[in-house]
């Protein structure tokens, strides 16, 4: 049975953008714990398939469980950066009704202390998607330069205390090893000297370094292009990212590819010979009143979603 414990962002506006037929091929490449998934489930007749992807795989072992008795859904254990090859593999790339990303960690992931993810519950400092593969932050901060720590809370966090916060943390090692969220999140509560409103002092340090350790912003530069690829003509995107960095990432992406063939001014093209990669973008659009009220962590959700022209090309 899908587990219940996360309230997924903007279910309606996913499925209103996707607006999938009955025998609609899509793509959750966010799985998560399967909210949208079912919501998109209950618009799909018996012929309609949804591949659920996830890099996590807690949440690939809830929707395993799941398929087991859902012949609609197939799961693929892999981040999102994998999409082509996983879609080619299944033979249906090109065929994709429409796809959904939900950038950013999920509130299980956020819950439990094991994850590493919360500056909020102690745990082990490791923030790893998926556990198996690459380095715990807590091994990374071991041995950073301060220069190179300085540089990724900037870019992944846009911290403005960063060189205050590296050296803070380089200090700190030389005495004992951090190894738990905890003891993080207190060294950055204690060395920065302003508050934003409404926010902890250690949010933007954690952001950065799971992002960093993720390589989060790199994976939505890799699948940006091989969604459009993969969607049949008319097909859509819907992509909810929850940061100005992944959001302006993809209002980027939306805008290049929405522009006509790069034809030099002079040359005499006509209108039906411009082919677009994917018509102009919908306006962006932000949670609702009331779903932030009833879960709190939508409100920095933002969610933008384009359409495949039907003679474009990626």
């Amino acid at each position: 049975m899908l587990a219940a414990a996360h309230s997924p962002v903007m279910t309606a506006e996913v499925v209103k953008a996707l607006d999938p037929g009955e025998d609609s091929i899509l793509v959750d490449a966010t799985f998560g714990r399967g909210g949208h998934t079912r919501a998109l489930l209950d618009r799909l007749g018996a012929n309609g398939r949804i591949y659920a992807m996830d890099r996590d795989p807690e949440a690939c072992a809830i929707a395993r469980d799941w398929a087991q008795g859902e012949r609609r859904l197939k799961v693929v254990h892999a981040p999102f950066s994998k999409l082509s090859d996983e879609l080619h593999a299944a033979g249906i790339a090109g065929q994709v009704s429409g796809i959904v990303l939900d950038l950013g960690v999920s509130s299980p992931q956020l819950d439990d202390p094991g994850r590493g993810f919360s500056f909020m519950r102690d745990g082990p400092l490791d923030m790893r998607m998926d556990p198996s593969q690459g380095v715990p932050v807590q091994d990374w901060l071991a041995d950073v330069s301060e220069e190179d720590l300085v540089d990724v809370l900037r870019r992944f966090g846009e911290e403005r205390y960063a060189r205050r916060i590296a050296r803070a943390i380089v200090d700190a090692r030389n005495e004992a090893p951090l190894t738990t969220t905890g003891a993080l999140s207190s060294l950055v509560d204690a060395c920065v000297p302003t508050r934003e409103p409404g926010k902890h002092p250690a949010t933007r340090t954690f952001q950065a370094l799971r992002l960093f350790i993720n390589q989060e912003l790199a994976e939505l530069d890799a699948v940006l292009p091989q969604a459009i690829e993969m969607l049949e003509p008319g097909g859509r995107l819907v992509v909810i990212s929850f940061h100005s960095l992944e959001d302006r990432r993809v209002k980027r992406f939306f805008h290049d590819v929405a522009k006509a063939d790069p034809f030099p001014p002079d040359l005499p093209i006509r209108a039906d010979e411009i082919s677009p990669v994917i018509l102009r973008p919908a306006k962006p659009q932000r949670p609702s009143a009331d779903e932030v009220a009833g879960n709190p962590r939508a409100r920095s959700a933002i969610l933008r979603w384009a359409q495949k022209s039907p003679g474009g090309h990626a």
